[in-house]
């Protein structure tokens, strides 16, 4: 991502909408559909400034990776020790069969070989472990916003079963979210690209439209993983 990116969601993320909403919802899943053990191990490769660390915290110990210098001096500061800087998809030094729960939050959408990273991964899971992986959805929604954070694709659902299949991993669970604001968000698009938008769509809101979103995301952690969501901005999976 661009460095304006990192500058901003070092800024933003205790606040924003869609910071604030995702991890209400990403926790419910991994209580819901994850369960890990008590005391679990667990890593989140692209920690970004570990705005994540203290809802995966509830759940066990964290380890953290991330290969933005700035971006991981925040976020080891707030882990309270470093944050490693192994790369995908070789991840050197991250021992195999380690941990119960490796979050994988729009990360994998950054990286080229996507099929060779989640291959990696993979060997990283103690035996019975979950990965939860979120994404950017819906090809046709690609836009400047995608390009300001160095995307290599959005996913369709059926790109994203396909490529857990050819990494060897079994899907739990998959689910488009961020479905509420939906029509906003493509509404948003279409006149960006009709305008040849060239900024990314992660500007703070105004105080009041900030709490609006933030409820009306924030009400998909009761239904993601339990009634069909088809359409939405984002695919999330829990996959083995």
């Amino acid at each position: 991502m661009e460095r304006a990116v990192f500058d901003r969601m070092a800024e933003q993320d205790a606040v924003h909408w869609w910071y604030v909403a995702r991890r209400a919802i990403l926790s419910n899943i991994i209580q819901r559909h994850v369960k890990p053990p008590k005391d679990a191990r667990i890593l989140e490769i692209g920690c970004g400034t570990g705005h994540n660390f203290g809802m995966l915290g509830a759940f066990g110990m964290v380890d953290g990776l991330e290969i933005d210098a700035p971006a991981r001096a925040i976020a080891s500061q707030r882990l309270g020790r470093p944050v490693g800087t192994a790369p995908l998809p070789e991840l050197t030094g991250i021992p195999d069969g380690h941990y119960d729960l490796i979050a994988l939050l729009d990360v994998l959408e950054h990286i080229e070989g996507d099929r060779a990273a989640l291959a990696s991964i993979r060997t990283k899971l103690k035996p019975g472990g979950k990965l939860l992986v979120a994404v950017p959805a819906n090809p046709w929604m690609w836009s400047a916003h995608d390009v300001v954070h160095h995307h290599h694709r959005r996913y369709s659902k059926a790109a994203l079963l396909r490529v857990f299949t050819e990494a060897g991993l079994k899907v739990d669970m998959v689910s488009h979210f961020n479905s509420l604001l939906f029509p906003v968000a493509a509404a948003v698009r279409i006149v960006g690209k009709a305008t040849k938008k060239q900024e990314a769509d992660d500007a703070m809101p105004s105080a009041m439209l900030n709490w609006l979103f933030t409820g009306i995301f924030g009400l998909e952690r009761h239904l993601v993983g339990r009634v069909p969501m088809p359409f939405g901005v984002s695919l999330v999976a829990v996959v083995e």
